[in-house]
């Protein structure tokens, strides 16, 4: 049995990223599809920075291209997808991706790994998903990093702990050029890429408010938190929306 794309799976590129449009319902079982299937699999969480990391950096872009499945974490693509006169009909964020995991592998047995963030930061994440899904299957975790003198140590892990999921906190584009360097060789079915998933996790970056999200406010949340990182959150919402709008411009123009 091999995974193949549903033909009716809609997508469209965003500054030449694809991006799946996909619901939270509707990823999860495409998961438990590609889990069945066997062999190994890679899930992007697309945001507006990894777009625009993606412009300049090929091995990354190719990276995305090749995913098995590329979700929309960001309002900002949205609104990319809006401007093209197409659609994404929801956000499905790394951090709400790991939660829904985490319920669903307490119903279905998937065993889940955590790779990434700082020293006790997975183990503290993994506590957290434990306490909120009594019964979901992490069966490791490891901080590590993506350079090579840490490979040794991270692959003895996994293989030991044989996960049909590991979520890579690296960060992009490491953690997602990290899976797709390693996972097939260390038998990951499935890895995706979650960012700062971890530290939301364990409290160290909190999230914004509900009503915040709601209405795609969660840059300011971060600028408010964190100005150091203007240069980032300008990039993902100002750089990003005027390239993606400039390109949704010459799409209609044909």
């Amino acid at each position: 049995m091999t995974f193949q794309r549903p033909a009716n799976l809609a997508s469209l590129e965003i500054l030449r990223v694809r991006v799946d449009d996909v619901t939270m319902d509707e990823t999860i079982e495409l998961i438990a599809a590609m889990l069945a299937a066997g062999g190994a699999h890679q899930i992007a969480t697309v945001n507006p920075e990894f777009v625009m990391a993606a412009q300049d950096n090929v091995a990354f872009r190719a990276t995305l291209a090749a995913t098995s499945l590329a979700v929309p974490d960001g309002t900002g693509l949205l609104h990319a997808a809006r401007w093209q006169g197409k659609q994404l009909r929801s956000k499905v964020t790394g951090i709400d991706l790991t939660e829904r995991l985490a319920a669903e592998s307490a119903q279905r047995g998937w065993k889940i790994f955590l790779l990434g963030a700082a020293d006790g930061v997975a183990a503290k994440a993994a506590a957290v998903l434990q306490q909120r899904y009594p019964n979901c299957q992490i069966v490791g975790t490891w901080a590590g990093s993506p350079r090579e003198p840490d490979q040794p140590v991270i692959a003895n892990e996994i293989r030991r702990s044989q996960p049909d999921i590991v979520l890579v906190a690296y960060g992009a584009p490491a953690q997602d050029l990290w899976i797709r360097r390693y996972g097939a060789g260390l038998g990951i079915k499935l890895g995706i890429g979650v960012g700062g998933t971890f530290d939301d996790l364990a409290g160290l970056r909190p999230r914004a408010p509900q009503w915040m999200r709601k209405f795609g406010l969660e840059w300011l949340w971060r600028l408010i938190r964190h100005p150091e990182r203007w240069r980032r959150i300008f990039t993902a919402v100002v750089l990003f929306g005027w390239a993606a709008w400039r390109e949704a411009q010459r799409i209609k123009r044909g």
